[in-house]
């Protein structure tokens, strides 16, 4: 008799590229989530922003903690909703939920406008990496060398998609944390143990004008950067796409319970720009962002230096990588073969998302040379305001179906105009003084965008009831899950 061969092998499909076909357990899970939460690019520009600005910088630790609840909030019900009619993307949920092509486009659209100049902060992020160990930024050696970063990245979200990224995360999380800890030491130790850090630290930005703890006047802008973060995170494909690779709820929720250990490496990144502050290091104008690069080198001998850039350079691939497995995902499951090719098979869906997860690497790869490092970081900040225009279409209508879903559109194109405008005209900041009222306080301009959005939504709503619009058919509530073959939301069973 011949030997089995045993069952077949899965047919390609966008969820197992994309989200690892729903197996990942809750360590895989955590280290993917904290990974994409905490980049390479924080790593140098939290302790950059310390240096920079002094105490206005521990906001993203508050974020952090804010942010835990809220992903236990919404990513266990994204989850099952999602696990159960085999939606791949947040624009799924969306279109499946409310019925609505265009609502579900306009979302798409938004996540990958707004991740795009993220996944670029984490090229600019092994920029500076390089210009520290002598490859000036803009340099040919510089451009050389980030594409042989990229390409590495390349070869490893190509094939695996997401698996490959779960299978990284572990050695990014280690890489990460032993550089951290080795130079807040060498730091400590080096400058008289950490209260002699923060008081030699504070005395610098004294005479700077300056504080490391967060004077009343920036209170408001301390909280407001916080908690506007913390509300835009769970909307980034990134974090749906970590999320929803989760093999179920409980594991999902162990994950995101752990998240606020990951609070840790934020707060000796923080450290580590009080640190230079200590050191006595100084940066080039607007590029407080080589603190941390410029403080390894005066702590260890050169050859070390470089292998603690190298680490830390590595670790920016693992957020680079989600991000454009979640662009990609959105790009052809939402875009591509919604509008372009409607009879795509799975098989060929994976094909193209392979395919776009280059061009879009290629693309962020071209807008980080392109791009002045602070007119990246301007059009970040605006993503931020952006991608939290996609809350009330996502995350509220998890609890609700009470809004309608033309009203959800009109109140998204109210948000993301206001919130542009209000941007572009202080000058790409995104903390303004609005100056209305109770408003008359420095603010995060993605709340006032908001509250906008949601107004809208509210007014609309019992408007185009009264008026008869028709409300689309609801498809996450339709009857037991079951699979259907051909459809575009296969249905499977949890």
């Amino acid at each position: 008799m011949g030997r089995s061969a045993g069952p077949p092998a899965p047919l390609p499909h966008p969820a197992e590229w994309a989200l690892g076909g729903r197996r990942l357990t809750s360590l895989p899970t955590n280290l993917l989530l904290g990974g994409t939460v905490i980049t390479a690019y924080t790593y140098v520009a939290i302790p950059g922003l310390m240096f920079g600005a002094g105490g206005l910088a521990l906001y993203a630790l508050t974020y952090l903690l804010l942010l835990t609840p809220l992903l236990m909030l919404v990513l266990p019900r994204l989850h099952r909703v999602a696990a159960r009619h085999g939606l791949v993307t947040a624009a799924d949920y969306v279109r499946a939920r409310h019925g609505s092509h265009t609502l579900a486009l306009a979302i798409a659209l938004t996540s990958i406008l707004a991740t795009m100049p993220y996944l670029a902060l984490q090229v600019i992020g092994v920029t500076t990496l390089l210009d520290a160990m002598g490859l000036p930024a803009g340099g040919a050696a510089c451009a050389v060398a980030l594409v042989v970063v990229l390409l590495c990245s390349a070869a490893l979200i190509h094939p695996g998609g997401l698996r490959a990224c779960a299978r990284i995360a572990p050695v990014k999380a280690a890489l990460c944390a032993g550089v951290l800890i080795l130079v807040a030491v060498l730091a400590a130790v080096e400058f008289g143990g950490p209260g002699a850090v923060f008081a030699a630290a504070d005395r610098r930005l004294a005479a700077q004008g300056l504080s490391l703890v967060v004077p009343p006047e920036s209170v408001t802008a301390y909280a407001t950067l916080a908690l506007g973060s913390a509300l835009a995170q769970p909307m980034y494909p990134q974090i749906v796409t970590a999320a929803l690779a989760s093999r179920g709820r409980r594991p999902l929720r162990a994950a995101i319970g752990a998240l606020p250990l990951w609070a840790l490496s934020l707060a000796l990144s923080a450290f580590l720009g009080v640190a230079a502050l200590a050191a006595g290091v100084q940066t080039r104008p607007g590029h407080a962002e080589l603190a941390v690069p410029l403080l390894i080198r005066t702590l260890v001998p050169e050859q070390l230096a470089g292998f603690l850039y190298g680490a830390l350079a590595v670790g920016a691939l693992l957020p680079a990588a989600v991000m454009a497995i979640g662009m990609a995902a959105l790009l052809v499951r939402n875009v591509y073969s919604e509008y372009l090719n409607p009879t795509a098979t799975p098989k060929h869906e994976v094909r193209v998302a392979r395919t776009a997860s280059l061009g879009i690497t290629a693309g962020a790869l071209l807008f980080a040379l392109v791009l002045r490092p602070q007119d990246a970081v301007n059009l970040h900040l605006l993503g931020g305001v952006w991608v939290l225009q996609t809350l009330p279409a996502v995350a509220l209508s998890l609890f609700t179906r009470w809004f309608h879903h033309r009203a959800l559109l009109a109140g998204w194109a109210a948000g993301m105009a206001a919130g542009t405008a209000l941007i572009c005209l202080h000058g790409f900041s995104s903390v303004v003084d609005l100056g209305i009222g109770p408003l008359h306080a420095p603010i995060y301009v993605a709340l006032p965008a908001l509250v906008l959005n949601l107004a809208t939504a509210a007014v609309l709503t019992p408007v185009l009831d009264r008026l008869g619009s028709p409300r689309r058919k609801d498809a996450t509530t339709c009857g037991t899950p079951h699979e259907r073959r051909g459809s575009r939301y296969t249905v499977v069973v949890d």
